[in-house]
């Protein structure tokens, strides 16, 4: 679980509400510290939740190139960062 650094508020572009940022960008590269100064600390856990339905709906292998790359651009996709179509999971959500 990332932390969270509750002085540092981030307009955030997947919840578009200002909110608490990450305490530390995730990745070491431009769009690590893209997703450090743009997505706030909720909206990476949440992340954090749907990429597993990603990984066991198109059985991902992380340690993969494949793998990264494909995990890579649906996460630019789901906090906006790029344009395109978030694909489906076979998740359902429960009905009401």
């Amino acid at each position: 679980m990332a932390q969270a650094d509750n002085d540092r508020i981030v307009h955030c572009k997947k919840k578009d509400e200002d909110l608490p940022a990450l305490a530390r960008a995730p990745f070491p590269n431009d769009f690590g510290q893209w997703i450090f100064d743009n997505i706030s600390h909720q909206a990476w856990e949440e992340w954090l939740k749907e990429s597993v339905r990603y990984i066991n709906t198109y059985r991902v292998d992380l340690s993969s190139k494949k793998g990264t790359e494909f995990m890579l651009k649906e996460m630019k996709i789901y906090f906006g960062a790029e344009e395109g179509e978030q694909i489906e999971t076979a998740w359902v959500p429960e009905k009401e």
